[in-house]
């Protein structure tokens, strides 16, 4: 096990999936002689040529759209859009696209493209780069949308979104890419589709992804020391969701506090709370509560953009406000 950035981690994963497979290519803005925005595909050029490693266009609908055409004709195209933000001008390719034409060919054309995207706010980038989108591409049927937000998946969940025959997205926080971590074993990574526990609790689950699971994982540092027994789940995959591990872990702690920094109308955050009305109510001692971004375009000026996201304090304070008080659990008749 060693030690390494989620930056060299998400590189890691593209060395290895261009080293081994000459179906692979990587194409996006900037990705070549830069070495990509956030310097994740720094020196791949030099290493893979210009052929695999691909500067294109500012046209996002267009070089997505050619990303499509790649991956019907046998490719396995890596697409970079340089922020998610950017994503929004490739949204025909993507929706009307890469996610129907297995429906509309009756199963005869797969798609299997990965689309990479930067995410997340904290780097002052104001509302232009900075949202978070993954509700809106979870929505979609015909996509898959996965959220690392460890070491360990950011390095190994690429090579399982190539091996899948219909798109993946995958969403990259820009506040992770300086973090280091251990790196795991491949055989200690779950399959993407399924959720993850980080960490076993019995007093409230705190249900989260991507950006937000470091702060999740403070908070319940926190409040162990104030003797709280709180279980940490990761999503990691937003569509299709692992709704077994959600109810599961409601099972368990029959509280539930969702941390998610986008926008909480008809959100992620949304989605989990109904999921848990309609199968798991029954378990629930107390109302679920939600932590979201502030429902305004992310602010460019440091304390306003720090405001308008969930912070560590604000997690503690409403589990323990949760943790406090209880509701009887109905006898079910």
């Amino acid at each position: 096990m060693s030690e390494i950035s989620f930056r060299d981690a998400f590189k890691a994963a593209m060395v290895e999936a261009l080293t081994e497979d000459s179906r692979v290519f990587l194409m996006g803005e900037d990705v070549g002689h830069y070495g990509g925005c956030y310097a994740v595909s720094k020196g791949l050029l030099d290493d893979f040529g210009a052929q695999r490693i691909i500067d294109t266009p500012l046209s996002e609908s267009g070089f997505v759209g050619a990303g499509i055409g790649a991956a019907i004709g046998g490719m396995r195209p890596i697409v970079e859009i340089m922020t998610v933000n950017f994503s929004l001008l490739a949204l025909d390719q993507i929706i009307n696209n890469a996610a129907t034409l297995r429906h509309m060919s009756g199963g005869q054309v797969s798609v299997p493209l990965v689309i990479r995207m930067a995410c997340g706010a904290g780097k002052q980038l104001a509302a232009q780069h900075s949202h978070s989108f993954e509700g809106l591409y979870a929505h979609v049927p015909g996509l898959k949308v996965l959220y690392p937000g460890t070491i360990g998946d950011a390095r190994y969940m690429l090579k399982m979104a190539l091996a899948d025959p219909d798109p993946v997205i995958i969403f990259e926080h820009v506040m992770l890419y300086n973090q280091t971590g251990t790196l795991p074993e491949t055989d200690n990574i779950a399959p993407m589709e399924k959720a993850v526990i980080r960490k076993t609790g019995t007093d409230l689950s705190i249900i989260t992804w991507g950006g937000c699971l470091y702060k999740a994982m403070q908070a319940a540092e926190q409040l162990e020391e104030q003797g709280y027994n709180i279980e940490v789940v990761d999503l990691r995959c937003l569509r299709p969701l692992d709704r077994d591990t959600i109810i599961d872990s409601v099972r368990r702690t029959h509280k539930a506090l969702i941390v998610d920094e986008s926008w909480k109308s008809v959100g992620m955050s949304a989605e989990i709370s109904a999921t848990l009305a309609e199968q798991a109510l029954w378990y629930l001692d107390a109302p679920v509560r939600r932590i979201c971004g502030i429902e305004v375009p992310t602010p460019y000026a440091d304390h306003l953009e720090k405001a308008s996201l969930p912070q560590v304090p604000q997690i503690v304070e409403a589990a323990v406000q949760m943790l406090q008080s209880t509701i009887p659990t109905p006898e079910v008749k």
